[in-house]
């Protein structure tokens, strides 16, 4: 009965996080509108933009390959796998033992690596631009995910989710340098592994500044469908991620009660919203930058990971 119940909580979290991911995204782009003084689209309408693409035809271009058909499918499967890892309303689920930092990364690079072989699959020049684009940021992004992550697991002993979580939980950690270094590069990396603003607009198709878009503007019908839905979901990782690490505090214990999950929940869609607020500010109060600035700042939080594990190797205490 305890693995069947077990089960019943990890599929509710995996749901959760595939229902809300396109909510995260309309809270952000109505938050945005009402700050610019707009009314804004329905917070829902990404369900339904999703909904019009699943009832319409694919189109092909005639040199696609099968790689470009499976794409969407890959992409989309390894980004919900990597979400539905993270702890978002409770730890300690019973596939919390793969919920591992370097596993959610190697997960999110194969999705990576998908996307830019689709977009170059067609031969497109938009194609081409966008993914050798994407390969540029991933080629700092990565580096500086894996310092934050060396942070995290000095303090922690551990790169399980679980355990840094638990460990983080506890006062006796306090505020640490390394720490708040690490939050701030992951913010960064969050913000350039999402093509949100400064690095890239996701609400605007110009050739000379797209990114993410560059690589799927040959995809239409549910092929689209998925691609977006892995975006949204890729938003929804990292926010939790964010949230899982640096503000663990109301996640349900292992083998909580209902009511535990129930106060955990709440917790997660009051941090969600905390998030979404906090990101719409963002983007509303900063300009676009250049793509050859792109680099500069992702060496920022390169440098700022790196600066984080350097001061744990000279004091414990930091």
């Amino acid at each position: 009965m305890g693995l069947i119940l077990d089960l019943l909580v990890q599929g509710a979290q995996m749901a959760l996080v595939l229902l809300l991911a396109p909510l995260l995204t309309g809270v952000v782009r109505k938050l945005k509108a009402r700050l610019l003084r707009r009314r804004g689209a329905s917070v829902l309408q990404p369900y339904r933009d999703l909904a019009r693409l699943l009832r319409k035809e694919a189109v092909l271009a005639e040199n696609a390959s099968w790689l470009f058909r499976a794409a969407p499918y890959l992409i989309f499967a390894a980004t919900w796998v990597a979400a539905a890892l993270v702890p978002t309303f409770a730890t300690g689920l019973i596939f919390s033992w793969s919920a591992d930092l370097i596993a959610i990364i190697a997960l999110l690079g194969s999705a990576r690596f998908f996307l830019a072989l689709a977009g170059m699959d067609v031969g497109t020049s938009f194609g081409g631009i966008g993914s050798s684009r994407e390969m540029m940021i991933a080629s700092l992004a990565e580096p500086a995910m894996l310092l934050i992550v060396f942070t995290l697991a000095l303090v922690a002993g551990s790169t399980q989710l679980a355990t840094i979580t638990g460990v983080f939980s506890d006062p006796t950690v306090g505020l640490r340098v390394s720490l708040g270094l690490a939050l701030v590069a992951l913010v960064m990396v969050a913000i350039a592994e999402n093509g949100r603003v400064p690095i890239d607009n996701p609400a605007t198709h110009l050739e000379l500044t797209m990114v993410h878009e560059a690589m799927v503007l040959e995809y239409s019908g549910r092929h689209l469908a998925m691609i977006e839905l892995a975006s949204a979901l890729k938003l929804l990782l990292y926010v939790s991620l964010i949230a899982a690490l640096f503000v663990p505090w109301g996640l349900a214990p292992p083998s909580a009660g209902a009511l535990a999950y129930a106060a955990g929940l709440a917790a997660w869609l009051a941090k969600l919203a905390v998030a979404g607020f906090l990101l719409a500010l963002f983007e509303t109060a900063i300009a676009k930058m250049r793509v050859f600035r792109v680099p500069g700042f992702l060496g920022a939080a390169l440098m700022l990971g790196l600066l984080g594990t350097l001061l744990l190797f000279v004091s414990r205490s930091l």
